[in-house]
């Protein structure tokens, strides 16, 4: 049967390249709003709190036994934002830890406040400090209206009374509870400013405090969207044109009507189908004998041989570039050289294979859509259930869960369109789409493919005199907001190798360009993004140039961040962690590298060894990051840890390749990632030198693997160049 007319003109599945009015004029608007705090807006209190937790602002609820309810506008992934934001402004409250609890600010409430709580998107390492200042504010003002309240009851000046956890004490030693003040406070009017702790004061910022959402996880009690059971609700499984851009042309539900469970075989959009049963597996088992007839269009035809010989153009091209830095004159400098050295690097597209697949919950009436869904940007959520059923951003209401893993994919909103159309097609029941393994892998957003030409020369001293990078790849901006891409790249195109990011400034002649080369193969954000790739070609290549140059590889860095002190400390206190001055033990090499990104700076330091038979094993990293505050170092360390897992894994094992334009990965058997056994010691030391608040989720990522790799040329002789490492001879020379 041919795709609905009613659905003649689906959101596609392209990651919202194609807005409607309503979406963009609100997502505009809301841009423009979250300029300011906002904080004396009201917003209704959670349903669980409503009548026994007075409001003290909008950032939190004390109720009378003084529980406080933290709202939380970012999204929980794994990444301890939850707990990080709650430790800000429970220090900026001077509230009890162990009475603090968070829920979800929901999208639909930060709307009608004019985004009060700030942006929702929940990505580049933004959780904490893109939240920092309103969140410190929030406690700060609520800190004041409490001890407002009980100058008030006492009838005493403000200046002599203090605050300190949950507790309000008078000089003369009297003392009132928050719980016994928190209704007074709520109807006191939300100071407008109120000055923010100096980090000497801080009490549970920096400290390693417990999660809040451990013990629910261990106990099976929290519930993650793919968890969710809403009564009366059906289950879809959804398949999309195998090849990208491809379309639906016709299907025939009539040959499994009558399987077990089968409810409906509907059109999703212009590109896909889904069966609607009482059960997922009776839904996914009819979907796989559905017979269908897809159109699946020029890029048939298209396999990774094609995309390596498009990159490859890229890589000698002499127009059409972007250019990052550009220093004196390379060619002159590199011209007159005394030694050349070149290198090509290749990464390949890369799936984000989060343990929880895409899924989304939705209910449609003829005048409201209510979704449930692990989203990493609750306002685009709500903006994408508007957009995709037709009715008023008012009528949506987005119920968020903790994700089972984002690393950025959960960014993309195609998984709640789909939700929606399909619901739209069976109004008054709930409808949980859930993605399944083969479909999350085979029609994700990639992280892009790119090649990298690396160019030096030395003068006769040894010394580094020319130095061009020079990417080509495919442009994340192209494929999801055309219009960010300016002067021939994009904003993340250069990851790690801006003016402000890029520590090697002690270089005289600098060249850093970028060919883009697109492919019909869906691309987003990856954790880390492209300060992955460039990464491993700097660092690999850096590294290239120090041995030729007959140094030490990390003095040769030394020398090169002269100018730049907090990346040369980082550096430096992996070394040392590492014990880089002391030889390593018998069998075991060693290999380094630093890099900038999402604000932080960071360093590794790894010890590997190679059998005779090729056989990798790494034994330890070490890993030092400034994140200039460490609001939890506990969640730091894990984070660290997490991101080391999730590099290796790419750097080791995984790749996206491309046979008759479709994705042959399909599950982890093809897509392997690090398993347990393959899990190096990785030992952190935070460095905060404070003064700024940068990322942790993704800066420490990028130096996963060209720590490795370095580290895999001191024991073998051998450059790996084309990752993933699974496929290189590693017999020592």
């Amino acid at each position: 049967m041919p795709p609905p007319a009613m659905l003649a003109k689906p959101a596609r599945h392209n990651g919202g390249t194609q807005m409607h009015i309503a979406r963009r004029q609100f997502l505009t608007v809301a841009t423009a709003a979250a300029g300011g705090l906002a904080i004396g807006i009201t917003v209704p209190p959670a349903a669980s709190a409503a009548d026994i937790a007075p409001e003290i602002g909008i950032w939190l609820t004390i109720a009378p036994d003084d529980t406080i309810t933290v709202r939380i506008a970012r999204s929980e992934m794994g990444q301890g934002t939850l707990t990080g934001l709650a430790q800000l402004v429970c220090d900026e409250l001077d509230g009890n830890w162990a009475k603090v609890k968070a829920e979800y600010v929901t999208p639909e409430a930060n709307l009608a406040s004019k985004r009060a709580w700030g942006p929702m998107s929940t990505g580049g390492s933004q959780g904490i400090r893109g939240s920092v200042v309103y969140v410190r504010k929030g406690g700060a003002a609520a800190r004041a209206m409490l001890i407002q309240a009980a100058a008030t009851q006492w009838n005493v000046p403000v200046a002599e009374c203090s605050a300190s956890d949950s507790v309000i004490t008078h000089s003369s030693g009297k003392t009132l509870r928050y719980g016994e003040v928190a209704d007074a406070a709520s109807k006191l009017p939300v100071p407008a400013e109120v000055p923010v702790k100096d980090p000497k004061a801080w009490k549970i910022i920096g400290k390693g405090v417990k999660r809040l959402d451990t013990v629910e996880k261990l106990n099976g009690s929290l519930v993650f969207a793919i968890d969710v059971a809403v009564p009366g609700m059906l289950n879809a499984a959804i398949m999309a044109c195998p090849v990208p851009g491809g379309k639906l042309k016709s299907f025939d539900g009539s040959k499994i009507k009558s399987m077990a469970g089968v409810r409906h075989v509907v059109a999703v959009g212009d590109d896909a189908v889904a069966v609607v049963a009482d059960k997922f597996y009776q839904a996914k088992t009819a979907l796989a004998r559905l017979p269908i007839r897809w159109d699946e269009g020029a890029n048939s035809n298209v396999n990774s041989a094609d995309i390596a010989e498009l990159l490859k153009t890229g890589l000698s091209a002499t127009d059409g570039l972007g250019t990052g830095q550009k220093i004196g004159d390379f060619e002159a400098a590199f011209a007159g050289a005394a030694k050349k050295i070149e290198a090509d690097y290749a990464t390949p597209f890369l799936n984000h294979a989060a343990l929880e697949p895409m899924n989304c919950t939705a209910m449609f009436t003829a005048d409201s859509i209510e979704i449930w869904v692990g989203t990493q940007n609750g306002d685009a959520a709500l903006a994408a259930a508007s957009e995709a059923c037709g009715l008023p951003l008012a009528a949506v209401k987005v119920h968020k869960h903790h994700l089972g893993g984002g690393f950025g994919r959960k960014g993309q909103q195609d998984v709640v369109r789909q939700a929606v159309q399909i619901a739209k097609q069976v109004p008054g029941v709930p409808v949980k789409l859930i993605w399944s393994r083969e479909e999350d892998m085979r029609h994700g957003f990639n992280r892009p493919v790119s090649m990298a030409r690396m160019r030096a020369g030395l003068d006769a001293n040894g010394d580094l005199v020319a130095l061009h990078a020079r990417v080509s790849g495919q442009s994340i901006f192209a494929y999801l907001f055309p219009n960010g891409v300016k002067d021939g790249a994009d904003p993340v195109t250069f990851q790690g190798w801006t003016t402000a990011e890029f520590g090697y400034n002690a270089i005289p002649n600098l060249l850093i360009d970028y060919a883009m080369r697109n492919t019909h193969v869906p691309v987003g954000f990856w954790r880390g993004v492209n300060t992955n790739q460039n990464a491993v070609y700097m660092e690999c290549f850096i590294d290239e140039i120090a041995h030729a140059a007959g140094k030490d590889p990390l003095e040769f860095r030394r020398k090169l961040l002269a100018r730049a002190p907090k990346q040369l400390a980082v550096l430096n206190a992996a070394a040392a962690q590492i014990g880089w001055d002391k030889p390593a033990p018998p069998g075991v090499f060693r290999g380094l590298c630093q890099n900038v990104g999402f604000g932080a700076y960071t360093a590794a330091a790894a010890e590997v060894s190679v059998s005779k038979d090729g056989v990798l094993k790494i034994h330890r990293i070490a890993a030092a990051t400034d994140p200039g505050y460490a609001v939890n170092p506990d969640q730091i360390k894990a984070q660290v840890e997490g991101s080391f897992a999730y590099g290796l894994s790419a750097a080791l094992y995984s790749e996206i390749t491309i046979e008759n334009g479709r994705i042959a990965e399909s599950n982890f058997d093809s897509y392997p990632v690090l398993r347990m056994e393959d899990m190096p010691k990785v030992e952190t030391v935070i460095v905060p030198s404070g003064g700024f608040w940068g990322g942790v989720g993704e800066p420490t990522i990028a130096v996963a693997a060209p720590a490795v790799l370095n580290a895999i040329f001191a024991a073998t002789g051998k450059r790996v160049r084309t990752l993933p490492l699974r496929y290189a001879d590693l017999k020592p020379a």
